[in-house]
């Protein structure tokens, strides 16, 4: 893993004071730049995404920033219930977000939010949380309703009960808890935002139904920038393709980086 000028930076939380970590990659450049807000993967943290991330950034002098939003949304994390998408989680990446942008030369036209899995499930209700701050969001595979999920995949239902206090119909806290973190429903807010999902048709992890309720309820509710895709793959991540949607909302006409997948 090549963390060369790759920094680490403490945020701390405005909602609860707490202290997270964040990686942040700044091309130094004297004009300013475009940035990409990557985040990680349902069971993995900050470091997740550096190694198919960074180098589409260096490629292009962009900025990235990777958040930690509370780690690893797995019951063996001990703030499994501030992680999966709490306000504790989206908190963290906006003050993230706003020191970056005070202290470093970033473009506040350019500011790019991906994710994949449960990093996709988070930039969707990231993209809801604070649909202003997104210049664009590329969500791939995501989660996009907890309770369904919790019955479709055994092997992470453990996990979401961590998270959300118990499992789906244990309680009306509890319930409220898995609507909260389920991008489904947020419909009117996501409705506004430059927005593009995709699925793998065949994707075993998370079935492509989660993204396709999405875009029905999107089309139901009339969103004017909102792209959606099927695509013949899994549970994948497409990295050159999303890089690419941002080169063409940045001006970089049709350039791409290198294709990779996760």
């Amino acid at each position: 893993m090549h963390l060369s000028k790759v920094h680490e930076l403490e945020i701390v939380s405005t909602l609860d004071g707490a202290t997270e970590k964040v990686l942040f990659y700044n091309p130094e450049e004297k004009k300013q730049v475009p940035l990409v807000v990557g985040l990680h993967t349902w069971s993995y943290d900050r470091f997740n995404q550096v190694e198919q991330m960074l180098p589409l950034c260096k490629k292009r002098g962009w900025a990235l920033l990777l958040p930690e939003f509370r780690g690893p949304n797995l019951s063996s994390n001990p703030r499994a219930p501030q992680a999966c998408g709490s306000l504790q989680a989206r908190q963290d990446i906006l003050d993230a977000l706003d020191t970056i942008t005070a202290a470093y030369a970033i473009d506040s036209g350019k500011i790019f939010l991906l994710g994949g899995s449960g990093g996709g499930h988070m930039a969707l209700l990231m993209a809801a949380h604070a649909p202003r701050r997104w210049n664009a969001v590329s969500a791939w595979v995501p989660i996009t309703d907890l309770a369904s999920w919790y019955g479709e995949n055994p092997e992470y239902a453990p996990h979401v009960d961590a998270c959300c206090g118990g499992k789906p119909g244990s309680g009306n806290e509890t319930d409220r808890q898995y609507r909260d973190r389920s991008p489904l429903s947020f419909i009117k807010e996501l409705s506004s935002v430059n927005l593009s999902v995709h699925h793998g048709r065949h994707d075993s992890i998370v079935h492509y139904s989660h993204s396709w309720k999405l875009a029905l309820e999107l089309e139901k509710h009339g969103a004017e920038r909102f792209c959606f895709e099927i695509f013949d793959g899994g549970h994948d991540i497409h990295y050159d393709r999303a890089f690419a949607w941002f080169d063409r909302l940045a001006g970089r006409g049709k350039e791409s980086g290198v294709a990779l997948s996760g």
